[in-house]
């Protein structure tokens, strides 16, 4: 569906730094003011170039796009940070979600609050907030941990870390790999319940919930494609959480 949107404009707040969230999967997600900023700014910093500039034509928006990723970001940040002390305003956005969630952009936030720049954040989807919300576990106590290691050997024991904790844990894992990580957790996590969410406001969104063993024999080779985020129940936790549904 196209978005129609205002015509760019010269930004009446000139110098600051806007991080902006993206949909996640649906472009109906998307904010008025997500749509108002991204319209109005001098230029959008962008993880990938070219999945931006098909996402801003798709919501009829032109906009100067510019690289900033893991690689570059360094290189980047005097630059922008010139723009930003001349008056302009400049937009960050990342592939999906909110922009320095597991991506880009932290380094350039934090030059741009040591040159006394303006920094504002535009809310929005987030896999890590859309995952704790249907899996089922306790959300009042968090942590976010990125994502699992590439290696066995590293995520096996930071699996083993994070088994002691009693809060809920979110983490990000590649589809390649989903497997692997759900055999870890299978030996670590043991009975706990986790829920693994792909596919977060697509058309196939599907949330698999039960302890490892369970979840990894029903995720089929159809299922390891999308974007994958697993939540795993904290010690203590869920035993918690199913009693307090029981008694409402």
């Amino acid at each position: 569906m196209r978005i129609r949107v205002k015509p760019a404009r010269p930004s009446a707040a000139g110098g600051t730094l806007y991080l902006v969230a993206t949909p996640i999967g649906n472009l109906q997600d998307i904010t008025q003011r997500a749509l108002d900023t991204l319209s109005q700014v001098n230029a959008v910093a962008a993880e990938d170039t070219r999945h931006t500039r098909r996402m801003l034509e798709t919501l009829g928006i032109q906009a100067a796009v510019l690289s900033l990723f893991e690689h570059n970001e360094r290189a980047r940040i005097p630059g922008l940070i010139r723009r930003l002390e001349a008056g302009e305003s400049i937009a960050v956005v990342t592939d999906s979600g909110s922009p320095t969630v597991a991506d880009p952009g932290y380094r350039l936030v934090r030059a741009a609050v040591e040159a006394g720049i303006t920094v504002a954040s535009v809310p929005g989807p987030s896999a890590v907030i859309a995952a704790l919300q249907v899996s089922g576990l306790p959300t009042d106590a968090f942590t976010f941990v990125g994502f699992l290691p590439v290696r066995r050997g590293p995520r096996r024991r930071r699996l083993e870390e994070l088994s002691p904790r009693r809060e809920t844990i979110v983490a990000f894992e590649s589809p390649h790999r989903i497997d692997e990580a759900l055999a870890d957790l299978e030996e670590i996590w043991g009975e706990r319940p986790i829920a693994l969410a792909r596919e977060l406001t697509k058309a196939f969104e599907e949330v698999l919930r039960g302890p490892a063993r369970d979840v990894r024999e029903r995720l089929t080779a159809e299922r390891r494609r999308g974007e994958m985020v697993l939540v795993l129940s904290g010690v203590g936790r869920a035993a918690r959480a199913a009693r307090s549904t029981e008694t409402t």
